[in-house]
């Protein structure tokens, strides 16, 4: 699951969407996804904490 949250993490970063992470636990950090022109949240992702791109 961590790496499928990667992955969607990765492709939204290239189509030039935000995110943020809202919570650390056990090492995986929950993600937003944010739209780019308002911030919107649009989906959740599961990463783990050390594969998280800078911001």
């Amino acid at each position: 699951m961590a790496a499928e949250g990667r992955a969607a993490l990765d492709r939204w970063i290239l189509s030039g969407g935000h995110w943020e992470v809202l919570a650390v636990r056990d090492g995986e950090a929950t993600v937003a996804l944010l739209t780019c022109d308002g911030g919107q949240e649009m989906d959740r992702v599961v990463v783990p904490v050390e594969g998280l791109p800078a911001p």
